[in-house]
């Protein structure tokens, strides 16, 4: 007797996403771009100062299609870290303000999906493509653009629209300096994580695009 072929639930999940959805109305997810970032010393270093004129940017597109915006903060209760609520820090960055009706979710994981009712919003708004910008650019960007692809979602990465820092090898010596982790030949500079960021995404998880080119249409 053959065995009956079974589906994935993600499979499941994705095809039922996109059976309620309308696959034309997009949805800009705005991923951390909160003062818990700009505490920490690497702030310094990274890789655009401007990320808030840039997100602005594409909010005001967003906006101006009539599509979803979405603000994301990471949050990590009970740390006493930057992320720890209780701290204060975890609040948009000066310059960004969600409108009336507009969602601002917070998230225990690196990606945005597994944490939040993200999802369920999405559905919601009848919502078939995702525009990821925010920080970091590998990490909770690079992540929900993948969970959001494999969900069924077509994705389009902001990549000026994200920022990063440098990273240091995973051998380095704890407790050093900026200066010191920047002067470290091992350490991964953030020019080199973008190009990397942009050739994992680009035809596999994503469409990789610019503030100007979503601002022209």
């Amino acid at each position: 007797m053959v065995p009956m072929a079974t589906t994935p639930a993600s499979t499941t999940l994705a095809s039922t996403t996109l059976a309620n959805t309308a696959a034309t109305r997009s949805a800009l997810i705005v991923i951390d771009v909160q003062e818990s970032f700009r505490r920490r010393p690497n702030w310094a270093a990274v890789s655009d100062p401007q990320i808030v004129e840039q997100v602005n940017r594409l909010v005001a597109v967003a906006r101006a299609k009539g599509d979803l915006v979405v603000w994301v903060l990471h949050v990590e209760p009970g740390t006493g870290n930057v992320f720890d609520p209780a701290l204060g820090h975890v609040r948009l960055m000066e310059g960004l303000a969600p409108l009336d009706g507009e969602p601002v979710i917070t998230k225990t994981a690196h990606n945005a999906f597994t944490t939040t009712n993200l999802q369920q919003l999405l559905v919601q708004h009848g919502v078939g493509e995702l525009v990821i910008s925010g920080l970091r650019t590998e990490q909770c960007c690079e992540t929900t653009t993948r969970v959001g692809f494999d969900l069924g979602y077509q994705v389009v990465f902001v990549t000026d629209a994200t920022a990063t820092h440098p990273i240091e090898h995973r051998d380095a010596p704890a407790g050093r300096s900026l200066a010191e982790i920047l002067a470290d030949p091992s350490t991964l500079g953030t020019e080199e994580i973008i190009a990397r960021t942009e050739y994992a995404l680009a035809g596999r998880f994503a469409r990789i695009a610019t503030v100007a080119e979503l601002e022209r249409g």
